[in-house]
């Protein structure tokens, strides 16, 4: 299990376990995390579960593929750390569990 911690648009932290292997979409889904809709469901298709990564893990995530990218132009707000929570897979070098 990996955890991660979401932040809404008015700062409220949520943090959550996910499988290794889902997606940051998938986890956000099976843990109620508001303001991740994902209506395509994680196809690739929409930019409904667009998220800021931190600074801080910007890295660890890696830079989006050129289907991603071409998505996030129809997202509002892009900025350099945004991508497709349907795009980042879950992987150990991501758990935020602290020590």
């Amino acid at each position: 299990m990996v955890q991660i911690t979401y932040v809404d648009a008015a700062g409220t932290p949520r943090t959550v376990k996910g499988e290794v292997g889902s997606t940051v979409m998938e986890t956000a889904i099976r843990n109620n995390v508001p303001g991740i809709d994902a209506e395509c469901g994680g196809a690739c298709a929409c930019a409904t579960c667009h998220v800021y990564v931190g600074e801080d893990w910007a890295e660890a995530v890696g830079p989006a593929e050129p289907m991603e990218q071409d998505m996030l132009d129809f997202a509002s707000d892009v900025r350099p750390t945004s991508r497709l929570s349907c795009q980042i897979r879950l992987k150990p070098e991501l758990d935020g569990q602290p020590g």
